[in-house]
This record gives structure tokens, sequence and C-alpha cells, in this order.
């Protein structure tokens, strides 16, 4: 079957190889399942470079969301049956044609919800809802809180001001370019800063940062009030928040939130609940994603030049099936 692989860390469109493998069988307790559509997230990317090289292993497949139907079952498995559609998680490897996966790590996909949709169904919806029950888990009531979000711009930073909306949050959007203010109408005010140029006297009470750095830096230093929190879910710049604004500010709650870590301790049944919440937001709209564009795995190399495009508009996926 075809797949993706990488052997070496480094730039991952120099590093990850498209590649024949054989097909496993599924062991007692797993399920094969057919990709149909993977998505690219940079938390694909990532540990691709070698950001993470202390906990991955490899060579490995690339690839944390997707959709697929399931083909073969082993011994032990009742829940699920060939023929059906599932969101298979809690490791890497959909980047190819088939993957072997514990039928306990994969979530029936409801009939009315399509491919596409259910290709984008994990990673940012369940990374948003989790944020904001963070965030109230630390407030209690969200009414009338402030909250910044960066990297507004992107499909995460659009399902969090949705989000934070519906809970009566002001919400100050901050983005790179003018070009990510026409996505912005749910944002009660917007912010184009690139690097640190923030307004003087900006204010909230929480931080939902995705970038890192020295923007990051500069929010907790002077913008999150005491008793505030700031949330770091991403780390786009490729640079470290600086230890010594976390340092200084010893008035605010400076935490990491990484989806792997809180799916693998969640369990089942509230990630059961949290898969609820996202199909019924991809019903509504709240977490709807654009789509740029669908390549075949077999035009990798293409899909990952678009994905790294500054004028991309949208999510890339990918067709393992061709």
């Amino acid at each position: 079957m075809r797949s993706s692989l990488v052997r070496q860390f480094g730039d991952p469109g120099q590093v990850i190889e498209l590649v024949d493998i054989d097909r496993a069988a599924p062991g007692a307790g797993e399920v094969e399942i057919a990709i149909s559509l993977s998505a690219i997230n940079p938390s694909d990317l990532i540990p691709v470079t070698g950001a993470y090289s202390a906990r991955t292993v490899l060579p490995f497949v690339p690839g944390f969301e997707g959709v697929g139907v399931v083909t073969r079952i082993g011994a032990g498995v009742r829940d699920l049956k060939p023929g059906d559609r599932v969101v298979p998680i809690g490791a890497s490897g959909l980047w190819q044609q088939f993957l072997v996966r514990p039928a306990e790590w994969c979530f029936a996909v409801p009939d009315d919800i399509d491919d596409q949709q259910a290709a984008t169904s994990y990673v940012n919806p369940l990374t948003a809802l989790r944020l904001v029950e963070q965030l109230r888990e630390h407030f209690g009531s969200l009414k009338g809180r402030r909250v910044g979000v960066t990297a507004a711009g992107s499909a995460i930073g659009g399902m969090l001001l949705r989000l934070l909306a519906m809970e009566d949050v002001t919400t100050t959007a901050i983005v790179r370019s003018e070009k990510s203010v026409r996505h912005l109408g749910d944002a009660d005010r917007v912010i184009v800063a690139d690097g640190v140029n923030l307004p003087p006297r900006l204010t909230f009470d929480a931080a939902l940062d995705a970038v890192g750095g020295n923007l990051a830096g500069e929010l907790i230093a002077r913008c999150v009030q005491p008793g505030g929190i700031f949330i770091q879910y991403g780390a786009l710049s490729g640079v470290p928040v600086p230890q010594a604004a976390i340092s200084g500010r010893p008035d605010v709650r400076f935490t990491f939130f990484w989806l792997r870590t809180w799916v693998h301790s969640a369990g089942r049944n509230p990630l059961e609940v949290a898969f609820e919440r996202s199909f019924a937001g991809l019903r509504d709209g709240l977490f709807a994603s654009p789509i740029a564009a669908i390549y075949p795995l077999s035009r990798l190399a293409e899909a990952l030049a678009h994905q790294e495009d500054p004028r991309r508009d949208g999510k890339i996926l990918l067709d393992p099936r061709c």
C-alpha cells in the first residue's frame, strides 16, 4: 500500500517520503481502516522537524486527523464492523492508505456528516472546546470576561471566537495581516500586530495563544490582568515563550494545552461527548472549516507546498486512495 514516511527529522517538504509498505492485519481488539481523507495540520508537521524529538520515534507515518472506513476487524471487536465510517485518533499514521488502530480509539461518524467535515472534526474542534472549558474552570462564569485570541484568522481561531461569543465574552482577535481581518466577524475588536506592535493599554482577563515567541511574551508581560490566565496551545512562530515574561508575572496563571495529552488522559466517555459536540458544531456551522484543496497522497509534495503558502485560504486535505 502507499504511505508517507519520515525516516529523519528536517524540513517536511524534504524529508517526508512516499513509499510502498506491506499492509498489516488487525490483531485482537484492532480494526483496519481504509483512509478516505486526512488533514494537514501544523501539529502534523512540527514533529517532522524534530521539535519533539525526545518523544518521537523514527521512522513514523505523519497525520493525526482524518476519516476512513473499517475494512477488517480483529478478534474481540464488537462495536465496529466492516463498512463503518470512523475517525481514528490517539496516534499519528493517517497519511497512508490503510491504518490499523485499536477499536477503542475509533469514533463512529454520523451519516449526515460528510467525509470533508469528518476529516476536520478532531484536532481543531476538540482543542477549541477544551480551551473554553479551561477558561470556565479558571473563572467560573465567563460572562463579561475579556479574552484575547492570537492567530485569530486561523480555522481554530474562528472556532474560538464563535464559542466565546456564545459565552458573552468580549473578544480581541489578534492577527498578523490585514488579509485575515475579513474572517473575524465574531470578534469585538481586531488588532493587526506584526511581531509585538501591540496597542498601549491593551488588556484582557485571559489569552489563548497559538503563536508563542515575543508576541506571547508581550501579552503576558503587559496585557493579561492580575488573576488572569494565559493558555498556550501552539507555537506557530517556532519560538518558545520567553521565560522571563512568565516568571515576571506570578499573578497570572500560565499553562500549556496539548490535545494529545488531554486525549490520552480523558477516557473514552469524555471523548465521545466531545465528538458529539464536534459533530453538532459541524452541522450548525460552529466548527465549519473551509477546504482550500484536496490532493491525492501521490502529490504530497504539492500539498505541503500549498500548506505553506501564506495565501492559502482553508485547510488542505489528502486523499490516500490515489
